[in-house]
């Protein structure tokens, strides 16, 4: 989370350093409020545009840009709170675009008298002049969409199958205020190679790539391995089920115990892509697995709808929570659900060869399987590591006092965690709060919005 945060804070400086430089509003006197909301209005529009520029580029899954974010589950993250970065700024440039103009309407400020302007001669900048007028109203009715877009992306109660067809609008509206954008930046930031221009030149045509992308519904298409359901499996005491599916061999290069895919079954939801963790090591056999936990209005419909045979659209594979580690001791801990990328790396030891590292597997789950602990159990002892198996029902919980009591040598140890973010996070304080390095404990970001 911090290098999010990092990234995020030296997007917001370099483009506020970038603007000062440009303006160098000390030398300005901003003793009319015009000449202020002039500033403002500037600035906070340069910001606005950077911020959901950058959350455009984000959104075509770039992978060259994981290993700096730390992965495509903190990429999202980033790219949320680009997001609400773009939607405050965007506020407040439409505020005082807005309010001043109200103000003079309702005779609360005297608009200043402009002398005559000379004729403009040079036809690119007559042009730039003349589509002021039009870029300001679509600039305007393109931010009441994104604004209505981006809060409705917020609200996590919104069922993910509308989230993601509303979601896709957000690229028409992004490339409006590009349009937008293009005609109100200063001209003289055009003809001066002012940085502000340029930078802005930038990222709005990443922006605006990503957008096309999007709207075409080529994300990710290079990514993409069609494949066919080969079997299932439903455990109704856990809500979970197992799919398993075939692809070529050609078509999939492999993958690491930790990753995950976007997974869309085409005869159940559409073009619907839902990320799941891979569950299954990589055996040069094209077969993957996965474990769809209940939770939501499509995942609740697969067990009575999908069957082996059906057509199933893979991509990936993403994500960083890849076990390495220079610590002599790793530390695992599931809860729930977040059993499947460790069930990868279990698999991923048998077949390949014991790690380095000694292990101990947390396991925490409210109904768990018998069958399934069966199996994890025995899958456990092959790889050679320690299992642990706490049910909430029988009132033993995973807590710091416990975990470092079942493993004393936790502070020679890596952690991995993957489950509910409030469980991870209370481990980790505590653990901190212990003079457990923050660098070392390892967490998947369970939500993807």
């Amino acid at each position: 989370m911090k290098r999010i945060k990092y990234v995020l804070a030296a997007l917001l400086t370099v483009l506020t350093l970038l603007w000062l430089f440009a303006e160098q509003p000390w030398a300005q006197n901003y003793g009319n409020l015009f000449l202020l909301r002039a500033a403002v209005v500037d600035y906070t529009g340069f910001i606005a545009m950077g911020a959901m520029s950058l959350a455009m580029i984000l959104a075509i899954r770039p992978v060259t840009l994981e290993p700096w974010l730390g992965g495509l589950d903190k990429s999202y993250r980033l790219h949320k709170w680009l997001g609400i970065t773009a939607l405050a700024a965007g506020v407040m440039h439409w505020l005082w675009a807005q309010g001043v103009k109200w103000a003079v309407g309702w005779g609360w400020l005297e608009k200043p008298q402009r002398g005559a302007r000379s004729p403009i001669e040079e036809p690119i900048q007559k042009f730039f002049l003349e589509m002021r007028h039009t870029s300001e109203q679509v600039g305007e009715w393109a931010f009441y969409a994104a604004a209505v877009l981006i809060i409705v992306a917020l609200i996590k109660w919104f069922p993910y199958r509308y989230f993601f067809k509303t979601h896709r609008i957000i690229a028409l509206a992004y490339l409006a205020l590009v349009f937008h954008s293009v005609f109100l930046i200063k001209f003289s930031h055009w003809t001066s190679l002012s940085p502000v221009a340029w930078v802005s030149l930038a990222l709005m045509a990443g922006g605006t790539v990503g957008a096309v992308l999007s709207l075409t519904r080529r994300i990710g298409q290079q990514r993409r391995a069609l494949g066919v359901v080969e079997s299932i499996e439903h455990s109704e005491s856990d809500e979970v089920l197992k799919v398993s599916i075939q692809l070529p061999r050609d078509r999939w290069e492999g993958h690491d115990a930790g990753q995950f895919a976007f997974v869309s079954f085409d005869e159940h939801n559409g073009d619907e892509a839902h990320p799941f963790t891979i569950a299954s090591a990589w055996k040069n056999d094209g077969r993957l697995s996965f474990y769809v936990k209940n939770l939501g209005d499509h995942t609740s419909r697969l067990p009575a709808t999908l069957k082996a045979g059906d057509r199933a659209t893979v991509e990936g594979p993403y994500g960083c929570f890849r076990f390495e580690s220079d610590k002599p001791r790793q530390i695992w801990v599931a809860g729930g659900i977040g059993i499947t990328p460790f069930l990868a790396r279990l698999e991923e030891i048998v077949h390949h060869g014991a790690p380095k590292n000694a292990a101990d597997l947390f396991y925490c789950a409210r109904n768990p399987d018998a069958a399934f602990v069966e199996n994890l159990n025995q899958l456990a002892q092959s790889a050679n590591v320690t299992l642990h198996v706490l049910v909430d029902g029988h009132g033993i919980r995973l807590d710091t006092d416990k975990l470092c009591a079942d493993v004393p040598e936790w502070k020679d140890a890596s952690l991995w965690f993957c489950g509910p973010s409030g469980f991870g996070n209370a481990l980790r304080q505590g653990l901190m709060s212990r003079g457990f390095g923050a660098s070392h404990f390892h967490q998947e970001l369970f939500e993807m919005r």
